[in-house]
């Protein structure tokens, strides 16, 4: 295999070619109301997207957001576009697109002439015509106090800059928004400046117990102060210099204030570090030693203009331009760097000795029930050295508490969603060429969540796979509640796939490392799919220990506590290791296109969640990939959209992103680990990736458009290409994939079985 991962491509070659206009941060803002996939919503004003316009970088460890929301609560993100006051400006580790929670943020807000602290009481109008959101830069005029809002930031640090239009006092407060109230803040007046934490604290597992480290910060003014104080709720104490939260979840913070005159600008630097608030100073120092706004804002943009422009796409209109790069946007969010500029990070999982990160950049806030399944594979493709750190980052997580984790949250263990995750990361990254790792020692961690069950204290920590013995003593997980009482009394069908699935990855592993008996045994296991594949239904069911089956069973009905987020006709498509076996199972390839399109035809798909997001491309495997072309293209019209209501489900760290960037594009990873990617339908008639190995790969949809969506035939590098997949090597050896397009469907063009991608009951290539 060519290590791909230690090179990076070229700056972008053509200036004129600004993939960073095209992005709209405000898309999955606001509610799904202009999506038609909200009809599987349960409320029609229920929130969709759930994700922030950021001012900063690439996978920046803090991102830079208007606040509307005092929040670090579950859910709750810190701005909704249909908010109509701004309280401040937040240094934020929001988990884009999730259902988690802010933590270890800070929040910086002007005002005039008063003195307010609460977030509503503080907060102020602004119109949307005064708004404008780019990934590297925010801008905003605030109402109340007649102050034009600025901010833009690094990997580990933020530049605000604030332009009064009244002679005032300005006021500005600083707050870490921690909800347990355990913050604290410290003012130097002789250095202008203001310093504190905000301790993390964790959900799902040891939920509101301290996470083991917390958000610092160190914020600069480039004016010497006039007066200043702390406050706490709504006292302020003036002339006090520093204050510790109690614990009893009063807000608490500083003020600073200035006399200023019409047209004075105050600039805001602001340190961001896990590790100490000297580091944080240590970051701010490297990333921001001036107080040259545009150069900082420039740096931004040209960061992600290189970032994106890997890609460059000619054709489709300027709306799927629009929702292309945002997409490619929004899956570069998370993981979030966590080391500091020296490399310094906090261990993970309560190690409280600081590390140093050498060779590579240490990530965290993982969210890998959802994003192994495309944002993995798009960094992989797009950004390898990216993903080799990142690969690295979950080694040293499994390295520092001895369990490789399944859903690494804010630098801790979890046992949120289920599955074992990490395992295709990591066989994928590897199986695509990035080696950069040792592969011996990654897989032993991944083969021993596989078959060693930790101590109860630490499976209750969120270590180990959920319920493993029952899962390995039938087979599948049992109906039965499993011996571990304090966990997993559901989801056993669901569990039991997406194991199934993790160990044939593991599998390949074990095959390309040469472990012969370790690799015959997860290939066994990765056939226990068809032990929940009821073969009289031909759906995933819940079974019992002594193999009887659940009844009543409706495969459409949301509710059954067997299946994951979605329901028995969602999670049967779940098998994406071996597609001809499931095919078999089903009665063979036309009761599966019939039971592929009832989903569809019927309304029963549901895109807003990840469980579904292979399926529009399972055609490929049964001979019908103008099917598939055909599903795509109507999934990206109607499930995504611009503006606020631009997503039809949480984002979730980009993972409905990713699907679209992926699709766009004309390719989908239906099966990481193996390393193919099955052909959908191009939006645009020139895809051409800049590969990080110099070489580059153009895929030329001849004619593609809204009305040009099958292909006719193909050829790649001019020789007559049938596959409706590609492999990975022949992307990476450069190259061209030409597709002729057309209106109407080309039956003749791979639809024979001996060009399905691969599946693990016939070749794996």
């Amino acid at each position: 295999m060519a290590l791909l991962a230690g090179c990076s491509p070229e700056p972008n070659p053509n200036p004129s070619e600004k993939p960073l206009a095209y992005v709209d941060p405000l898309i999955g803002t606001g509610s799904a109301t202009t999506v038609s996939a909200l009809r599987h919503s349960e409320a029609d004003n229920e929130p969709r997207g759930q994700t922030v316009p950021t001012a900063g970088v690439p996978f920046g460890m803090t991102q830079w957001t208007p606040q509307t929301r005092d929040t670090e609560t579950k859910c709750v993100a810190p701005y909704y576009h249909s908010d109509t006051r701004i309280q401040g400006f937040r240094g934020s580790h929001w988990m884009s697109g999730s259902c988690t929670q802010d933590y270890g943020s800070v929040t910086i807000m002007p005002m005039t002439d008063v003195l307010r602290t609460g977030p509503e009481a503080r907060a102020s109008a602004f119109s949307r015509e005064t708004e404008t959101a780019s990934p590297a830069y925010y801008r905003v005029h605030l109402d109340d106090y007649d102050v034009d809002a600025e901010m833009t930031g690094t990997a580990r640090a933020g530049l605000l800059r604030f332009t009064f239009q009244d002679n005032a006092t300005a006021s500005f407060i600083i707050t870490p928004n921690s909800d347990e109230g355990v913050g604290s803040v410290e003012l130097l007046p002789e250095e202008n400046a203001v310093r504190g934490s905000n301790p993390a604290h964790r959900i799902y597992q040891g939920w509101g117990q301290p996470a083991g480290f917390s958000g610092h910060f160190e914020a600069v003014f480039d004016k010497p102060f006039k007066a200043f104080g702390t406050w706490k709720g709504e006292d302020a104490n003036p002339g006090a210099l520093r204050l510790g939260g109690e614990g009893d979840s009063t807000a608490i913070g500083v003020f600073v204030q200035f006399d200023v005159s019409p047209g004075e600008v105050i600039h805001v630097k602001v340190g961001t570090s896990f590790t100490s608030v000297a580091q944080a100073q240590k970051n701010l120092d490297a990333e921001i030693p001036g107080w040259d706004f545009d150069a900082v804002r420039a740096q931004a943009e040209l960061a992600w203009n290189d970032a994106l422009g890997v890609v460059t796409v000619e054709g489709g209109t300027e709306e799927e331009r629009v929702m292309f790069y945002s997409a490619l946007y929004h899956a570069m969010l998370l993981p979030r760097l966590f080391s500091d500029a020296d490399g310094s990070y906090v261990g993970f999982a309560d190690d409280d000795a600081v590390h140093t990160a050498e060779g590579f950049d240490y990530y965290a806030d993982f969210s890998l029930w959802d994003t192994y399944r495309a944002v993995h594979p798009l960094l992989t493709l797009l950004a390898p050295q990216r993903a080799q750190d990142m690969v690295q980052s979950l080694l040293a997580k499994a390295e520092h508490g001895q369990w490789l984790p399944t859903f690494p949250s804010w630098n801790s263990y979890t046992s949120a969603m289920i599955g074992d995750h990490a395992i295709p990361v990591i066989v994928d990254a590897y199986m695509k060429g990035i080696e950069g790792f040792d592969a011996e020692r990654a897989y032993a961690f991944m083969l021993k969540n596989a078959t060693q069950t930790p101590d109860y204290a630490a499976y209750l920590d969120g270590k180990g796979r959920r319920a493993l013995q029952p899962y390995l003593d039938h087979g599948y997980l049992p109906m039965e509640e499993p011996v571990e009482e304090a966990f997993h009394k559901q989801e056993q069908v669901s569990r039991s796939l997406e194991y199934a699935y993790d160990d044939f990855v593991l599998a390949v592993m074990a095959g390309a490392l040469g472990h012969e008996d370790d690799f015959q045994a997860l290939m066994q296991r990765a056939a226990f799919y068809k032990n929940v594949i009821d073969p009289q239904t031909g759906f995933a069911r819940g079974r019992y220990a002594d193999g009887s089956w659940t009844t009543p069973f409706d495969p459409a009905e949301r509710k059954y506590e067997f299946i994951t987020e979605g329901t028995p006709f969602h999670y049967t498509w779940y098998v994406p290791q071996d597609m001809a076996g499931l095919i078999d199972l089903m009665g063979g390839r036309e009761r599966f296109v019939a039971r592929l399109d009832t989903l569809f035809d019927q309304g029963l798909y549901w895109h807003g969640n990840e469980p579904s997001h292979h399926i529009a491309y399972l055609y490929n495997y049964a001979g019908a990939p103008w099917k598939t072309q055909a599903r795509v293209r109507r999934l990206m019209a109607e499930e995504y959209g611009t503006g606020p209501g631009g997503l039809s489900g949480n984002d979730d760290a980009g993972q409905m992103s990713a699907w679209y960037a992926f699709s766009a594009l004309g390719l989908y990873p239906v099966a990481p680990g193996l390393s193919y990617y099955a052909i959908g339908s191009p939006l645009f008639e020139v895809v051409t990736f800049r590969l990080a190995n110099g070489r580059t790969f153009t895929i030329n949809a001849e004619g593609a458009s809204a009305s040009n969506m099958y292909i006719q035939s193909a050829t790649l590098n001019g020789e007559a290409f049938d596959r409706p997949w590609i492999m990975h090597e022949h992307m990476m050896a450069g190259g061209t994939l030409t597709l002729q397009m057309g209106p109407e469907p080309e039956p003749s063009w791979g639809h024979l079985p001996q060009h399905a991608p691969p599946s693990m009951s016939v070749a794996i290539y």
